[in-house]
Parts: C-alpha cells; sequence; structure tokens
C-alpha cells in the first residue's frame, strides 16, 4: 500500500488536500482543521476530519438515484492507511467555478442580503421576514469561489448564467435545489432543519454534472435542531457557529483586527467536537465509531 508521500500534491485548501492519483483519479484528504471568518484556526478538533468523509460517503449514497457524484470509494488499496476514514478515491472532474448554494431559511449571508435590500443574490423575498425565518420556498443563492483567505461573493442567477452559460446555471440551479429539498426532508425525520447548503459540481469527460468535493456536512451545511426553533434570532446548531461564537465573545479576539484568532480551549474543543460528531449520529443513524481510522 502507498503512503500519502507517493502521491502528487495538487492543491490545498482551509481544511482539504488533494492528490494525483495517476491521471483520472485523486485523493481528497480531510483534516482536522477548522476556520472562521476566513482563518484557518491554531487548534484542530479531533475527528473532524473522519465526521466530513463519513458524511459525504452517507450522502453520496443517499443522492445517487438525483444526481451522479465523484466518488469511487473510501476503502480501496489507493487509499494509504495514515489517511483512511478521512479521504475519498475520487474522480477527476473539470470543476465549475460556483458555489452553488441553497437556502430553506433566511440566516448568514443571506439575512444580511436581506436586511440591506430585501432580496438575496437578486431573488425578491416577502417584507418583514426575521432571522431564521423559514422562506416560502427554497431559492438559490450562488456564490463565486474564493481564494483562500478571501470572502465568498454571494451573486445573481444571472451571473452564473454568463459565467457557465444559461443551460448549464440552470441545470445546476434544479440540481441544488432537488438536493437540497431531499437533504431538508431526511434531516426533517431526524428531528433536525437543514437551514441552507452549499454544493461543488463538476463536468464528467461527456459533459455530465457530477457532484462534487463534500455533501451536506456540517462544514457546507447550518444543521439546526428542529426542537426549540424558533425565528428572530440565531439558532443553535451542529457545525462550528460554536466556535465563531466563542471568536467574537469569551475570547477577546477582535474580528476587524485581521490577527491570528487565539487557540481554543479544551472545553471549546470537546464541545464543537460532539457537535460534529452528533450531527453525524443522528442523521446517518450509525456510530461514527464503527467508522475507519479512529
Amino acid at each position: 500500500m502507498k503512503t500519502l508521500a507517493e502521491y502528487p500534491k495538487i492543491a490545498a485548501g482551509k481544511v482539504r488536500e488533494l492528490y494525483a492519483v495517476g491521471d483520472d483519479h485523486l485523493l481528497l484528504v480531510t483534516s482536522d482543521r477548522i476556520s472562521a471568518y476566513d482563518f484557518v484556526l491554531d487548534t484542530p478538533i479531533p475527528d473532524k476530519g473522519r465526521v466530513l468523509t463519513a458524511m459525504s460517503v452517507f450522502w453520496f449514497a443517499q443522492l445517487a438515484d438525483l444526481i451522479p457524484n465523484h466518488l469511487v470509494a473510501w476503502d480501496d488499496p489507493r487509499i494509504p492507511a495514515e489517511v483512511l476514514g478521512r479521504a475519498l478515491l475520487v474522480r477527476r472532474l473539470d470543476m465549475l467555478p460556483v458555489e452553488a448554494v441553497a437556502r430553506g431559511y433566511l440566516t448568514g449571508s443571506g439575512f444580511a442580503d436581506y436586511q440591506r435590500s430585501g432580496s438575496v443574490c437578486g431573488v425578491e423575498l416577502p417584507g418583514g421576514l426575521v432571522e431564521s425565518a423559514r422562506l416560502p420556498e427554497p431559492i438559490f443563492t450562488p456564490a463565486t469561489k474564493a481564494e483562500l483567505g478571501e470572502h465568498d461573493e454571494n451573486v445573481s442567477f444571472e451571473t452564473v448564467a454568463a459565467q457557465i452559460g444559461a443551460s448549464r446555471a440552470t441545470e445546476v440551479r434544479d440540481a441544488t435545489l432537488a438536493i437540497y429539498r431531499r437533504g431538508a426532508e431526511f434531516a426533517a425525520e431526524r428531528g433536525i432543519l437543514l437551514a441552507d447548503t452549499k454544493f461543488e459540481f463538476g463536468l464528467d469527460a461527456e459533459g455530465r454534472l457530477v457532484l462534487a468535493d463534500e455533501v451536506l456536512t456540517p462544514d457546507s451545511s447550518r444543521y439546526w435542531p428542529a426542537d426549540g426553533y424558533a425565528p428572530g434570532h440565531a439558532q443553535p446548531s451542529f457545525d462550528k457557529q460554536y466556535v465563531r461564537d466563542w471568536l467574537t465573545g469569551p475570547s477577546g479576539w477582535d474580528r476587524a483586527s485581521n490577527t491570528q484568532p487565539p487557540p481554543l480551549p479544551d472545553d471549546v474543543v470537546a464541545a464543537t467536537r460532539a457537535r460534529y460528531v452528533e450531527a453525524y449520529e443522528r442523521i446517518s443513524g450509525l456510530s461514527l465509531t464503527d467508522w475507519p481510522g479512529a
């Protein structure tokens, strides 16, 4: 079996690295790193990489009848033992330059846009909506893909159409909303609200749209407990919001200072890990202890 060092690294992001496996495949390795406010924090979250990998594998299977995906295997001999459980062997794709975002609830940058303009990414919304309000129907609110350290920028459907063509943009929008609806319905049956999520798509050699990267993980999605949901304020969540709240509150860190955030204390690390694990186990019905790499 190969070691990771034997594969050429071709890209690295805040949380993941990509390695070349021949001409047709890639090794997508997920670390335990966590990012917030465009900074990669100095403190990792144990098992985060395993949760994101296991969650993506689960959802790729659930969504396979809706759209093809890039997953080849999570337990292939080409995956080095040192990263087993947090690495996927995937097909190479021609990636589309857009973050495909679906929102079923009004929060985050979507709520900020709404407060300014009454719309999100050019989609007009009813007046009087409060933070965390459920939208009349899910909306497609794409964003640009930002470089490391830069902000994604919300854009209109027309901007995406100008970039990748109207037909492909429509296909991406329709796929995004179909996947969101499937995920939201599935999560709701398990007492969890899928507030919003983002997907990445690529094209295969035949030009077909393929779901790629991660899917419906706590890093790419806002999951809220349905029990206690009350619009009008921010909701507790199964993601890194706990870290964001600590950084902008008790830590004393100034978000506007453009300085590296402080290390996370042990209790924040433990609470964040617990949220990630609970999201995976509640939605999948599986135990993380049965996933490799522990």
